[in-house]
């Protein structure tokens, strides 16, 4: 990171990636029932569905390991779109999530976290797995968990709340979607001090315009084979 940069620290799970719906679909297909039965996520921990702690653990692992849902999860409307045009106005995105919070899958789950990434056209400089987010350093963190908001609050970090049904008893700032949250993040970079680029245009769909900057697969290797001697 570069000295001047303003630094947005971005959660992915309900933030970025519609996680309450990839994870709905999981727990319909798992217990054999419409994913319309299960209720709207109202609570942080999805007690609407019945499910203990133990239980929320085994279906998460096979949403991810089985039904990879780290890859197929829905994207949270106009996200790529609010984020590139904070990368053009000069924001350094660091996106950060606690998906390696269980033990094993961290192969799966990193590669499918970056695979989605690229395949919705989400702009990025860092992508940081971990728990504790007070350790990642940022001007301002956008973020759906009341433990997340909480935690960096309390040493001193300037948190978006973006809006979800089990966050709506914390303070704001808060965004109820992606545009609110890019116009909050660029109100708070100019209060900075530092510089807001001007803002260019979307050439095309946000996910056209990260495949054209992606290096294509190779088809052959970038060495000469060898020749066949016979």
């Amino acid at each position: 990171m570069r000295s001047g940069d303003f630094v947005l620290g971005v959660d992915l799970d309900g933030v970025c990636g519609d996680h309450s719906e990839a994870f709905r679909r999981v727990v319909a297909a798992e217990r054999g029932v419409d994913p319309d039965s299960l209720v709207e996520q109202r609570s942080w921990d999805f007690a609407e569905w019945g499910l203990s702690g133990e239980e929320f653990e085994r279906l998460h692992r096979i949403g991810v390991l089985e039904h990879r849902m780290f890859r197929t999860m829905p994207v949270i409307p106009g996200c790529a779109e609010a984020l590139w045009r904070l990368s053009d106005a000069g924001v350094w995105i660091r996106l950060i999530t606690h998906r390696l919070y269980t033990n094993w899958g961290h192969a799966v789950a990193v590669g499918d976290t970056v695979a989605w990434l690229d395949e919705n056209g989400i702009p990025y400089r860092d992508l940081c797995f971990l728990g504790h987010k007070p350790q990642v350093e940022a001007d301002v963190y956008i973020d759906d968990a009341p433990h997340n908001v909480l935690a960096l609050r309390e040493t001193g970090g300037t948190v978006i709340v973006f809006d979800q049904p089990y966050n709506r008893d914390l303070d704001g700032p808060r965004a109820r979607s992606w545009p609110e949250a890019a116009s909050l993040v660029a109100e708070l970079m100019a209060g900075s001090g530092l510089p807001v680029q001007e803002q260019l245009p979307l050439a095309g769909d946000a996910r056209g315009r990260l495949r054209g900057k992606l290096v294509p697969p190779r088809t052959s290797p970038p060495w000469p084979l060898p020749q066949d001697p016979s």
